[in-house]
This record gives structure tokens, C-alpha cells and sequence, in this order.
């Protein structure tokens, strides 16, 4: 799992834009020989900021593949914030980002 974010801040509001590059397999595909493809989706979504969540989603099997969030909250340019996800398989990622 991989977070890319962009952020930049006008007028006090900072515009975030997520992408996570995840699977996000039901468990219900089947591959080609006709075996179910394991689950594996996100579960978990934050965003913190000053030690705030500001964001927090909690998805199922019903999102799509690599998932984009575009999010707005009240910033500063030059801070930073944090965006932690996880998945039902434990797997877990993290990126801090500064404000532009």
C-alpha cells in the first residue's frame, strides 16, 4: 500500500488530495483458474492534523481500486499533517505531508 498526497493551502483552507494505491479485492473475484481471490480492502482512513483527526473514514469491499479522497480542512501553509490508512489484512501505511 502507497499514499500520495498533495496539499495546498488559500485562505486558510487546505486542499487535500489522496491517492492509495491499494488492491481492494472482495473476496469474491475469482483468478483464472477459479480460485476466490483473497480479501484485502481498506478499512481505515485518517487524516490528522495538529494532533486533531480532521478526517476519518471507515471503507468496505463496495470501494474501488486505488482509491482517490479529496479532502478540505482549516491549515497553515508550511505545517504538516499526517494520513495513516490500514487494511483488513493488518497491513498498515503512513505519510506525513507538508503543507504547500
Amino acid at each position: 500500500m502507497k499514499i500520495r498526497v498533495k496539499a495546498k493551502e488559500k485562505n486558510g483552507i487546505v486542499a487535500a488530495k489522496l491517492l492509495i494505491k491499494h488492491p481492494m479485492e472482495t473476496g469474491r473475484r475469482k483468478d483464472k483458474d477459479g480460485n476466490l481471490i483473497p480479501s484485502k480492502h481498506l478499512t481505515t482512513v485518517t487524516l490528522d492534523y495538529k494532533g486533531e483527526t480532521v478526517f476519518d473514514a471507515h471503507m468496505g469491499t463496495g470501494v474501488s481500486k486505488d482509491p482517490y479522497i479529496s479532502i478540505s480542512f482549516t491549515g497553515v501553509k508550511g505545517e504538516s499533517f499526517e494520513v495513516n490508512a490500514a487494511d483488513n489484512t493488518g497491513e498498515t501505511a503512513k505519510k506525513t505531508v507538508k503543507i504547500k
